[in-house]
């Protein structure tokens, strides 16, 4: 299946000279997505998670059923102030200033191996805050699972010597 064709390119957005891919289009075409979650199950497999983290908010979007299909639990990171027992979080740099990411602490427990996964990849900074997260958590990340990959903006080079799976690259 052409994933391409079913994500929508919107030019200008969120502002001017951003090309945005727009994975709603995908989202809402029941074989695209079932596609989507069953070849990054398929790809991921010899990674064998013991859970899925996925990023705020497009992570949970493809990391749930991700998890479902892999029979593995699945645990958010979120933005400051949006879990609510005690966290671990990270604070990293944007291009312009800083952001904030947090898990639970009691979310996993130290040797499970796990498995991060967003919708995707651009510049790796909050991939990579994830897996620093994560090492906070003492557990084993085992690799990335990206539907997009922004190839030009190299942000593989900037995480973890792990595994890394993408569906399409730009």
């Amino acid at each position: 299946m052409d994933l391409r064709a079913l994500i929508r390119e919107i030019p200008d957005f969120p502002k001017p000279g951003i090309l945005f891919r727009d994975i709603t289009t995908l989202l809402q075409n029941q074989a695209g997505l079932k596609y989507t979650i069953d070849i990054l199950a398929e790809k991921c497999a010899d990674l064998a998670p013991d859970y899925i983290v996925g990023m705020e908010s497009r992570g949970f979007i493809f990391g749930t059923p991700l998890a479902y299909k892999m029979g593995v639990g699945f645990i958010p990171v979120r933005k400051p102030g949006k879990l609510p027992a005690a966290v671990h979080s990270i604070e990293y740099q944007l291009e312009y200033g800083t952001d904030c990411l947090e898990i639970h602490q009691d979310a996993l427990q130290g040797g499970c191996r796990i498995l991060v996964v967003d919708d995707l990849i651009a510049t790796g900074g909050t991939a990579n805050a994830t897996a620093r997260l994560i090492q906070q958590t003492g557990c084993e990340l085992v690799g990335f699972a990206f539907v997009i990959e922004l190839k030009e903006l190299q942000g593989r080079s900037h995480l973890p010597d792990v595994p890394i799976v993408t569906l399409v690259e730009y």
